[in-house]
């Protein structure tokens, strides 16, 4: 369905070029063969514009229907492995591209554990088009990657009275620069991200999610008014605001499987985003939709990314439904003591990366 905020401003033809161009950035070869696991939810034509793209590059093709329409909701939704074949078939192919969010399932570290590439398309054309990997987006996220995995202490700052702390570490560095070009890797066409998670029980202090922060999980919202997050041990002890902070705490307590469940407020991912293509104000110019703002508003540049709840992508134990999402501006993250950004502006040089005019 097409958004009513804003006239499509992707010609439909234009989309069989712009999945020639994903496959040539995934490194896709003849001869290879790429299975698409689409949902009944999915747009007729992606579909059409990854065969045709396919046929002109000389890779094999084929496409895998599932029942169930996944979101950001309802994460570690097991749409594969259910069906007799489904993972086997997997398993066979060269590269997924799968059209709903298979983060925090089982059967996703296990087809990528096989050397499979899984690229996710979940953004609407004109995203697609715009966001599309930028020439040195790669290597900024690699450089700040290895920045990250060597980083043992994290301090994150603001204005607004954020003052967290965190070791790293136990959990490894996930970084997506928006293409799946190597074997066993995921990516996220649109994105330019990388995070982890803290070590266990390591994340203290004090998070303010202030106006203009986004609540990109499970809503797409800017924020009104300010929520002021307690943490200790790892988890959140307080909950303080207005609506927000109370959307903020029906919906983790509705992710909580047993009374003592601590689940859904333990800190899940934190990282930072780097796609000079993508916009903090990308909700207010073309709507709020999810379609149009899963990679533009957990990418901009300099936002610091907090979540809250599962760490199963990272090895963890955690699985629960109770995940909040908020891309965070105006932050001071320090790796060690060493700023890399400052007031939400990037400010290592090795992780700026031009904006493209598209």
């Amino acid at each position: 369905m097409q958004s009513a905020i804003r006239t499509p401003e992707v010609n439909p033809a234009k989309l069989m070029g712009l999945y020639k161009k994903q496959f040539e950035l995934c490194k896709l070869a003849p001869g290879q063969t790429v299975a698409i696991v689409s949902d009944i939810g999915t747009r007729r034509e992606y579909i059409q514009a990854a065969f045709a793209a396919a046929d002109a590059l000389g890779i094999d093709i084929y496409e895998m229907c599932v029942n169930t329409i996944p979101g950001w909701t309802k994460v570690g939704v097991p749409t594969i492995g259910q069906c007799k074949g489904t993972m086997e078939a997997l398993m066979a192919c060269d590269m997924v591209l799968i059209f709903h969010v298979p983060l925090f399932s089982k059967w996703l570290k296990e087809v990528m554990n096989h050397g499979v590439r899984v690229q996710m398309i979940i953004d609407a054309p004109d995203e697609l088009e715009q966001l599309q990997s930028p020439p040195g987006l790669k290597e900024a996220v690699l450089h700040a990657h290895r920045l990250y995995e060597k980083t043992r202490q994290v301090r994150v700052t603001s204005a607004a009275g954020t003052d967290l702390v965190y070791e790293c570490g136990e959990y490894p560095v996930m970084s997506q620069y928006g293409m799946a070009d190597e074997p066993g890797r995921f990516d996220h066409w649109g994105v330019g991200l990388l995070h982890t998670f803290p070590n266990e029980g390591s994340a203290r202090g004090r998070v303010v999610i202030a106006p203009g922060d986004i609540i990109i999980l499970p809503y797409c919202r800017y924020v009104q008014d300010a929520i002021e997050l307690d943490i200790e041990g790892g988890h959140i002890t307080s909950i303080r605001g207005g609506l927000e902070a109370k959307l903020m705490r029906d919906w983790l307590a509705e992710g909580k499987t047993s009374e003592d469940d601590r689940d859904p407020v333990a800190i899940s991912h934190l990282g930072w985003g780097l796609n000079p293509q993508a916009r903090w104000d990308s909700i207010a110019l073309y709507g709020d939709s999810p379609e149009r703002n899963r990679a533009a508003s957990r990418s901009f540049p300099g936002n610091f990314l907090f979540s809250t709840g599962p760490n199963s992508q990272g090895g963890g134990k955690r699985v629960t439904r109770g995940h909040y999402d908020v891309p965070m501006r105006d932050c001071t993250i320090a790796l060690d003591g060493n700023v890399v950004v400052k007031d939400g502006r990037v400010v290592d040089p090795k992780m700026v990366v031009p904006r493209v005019a598209r």
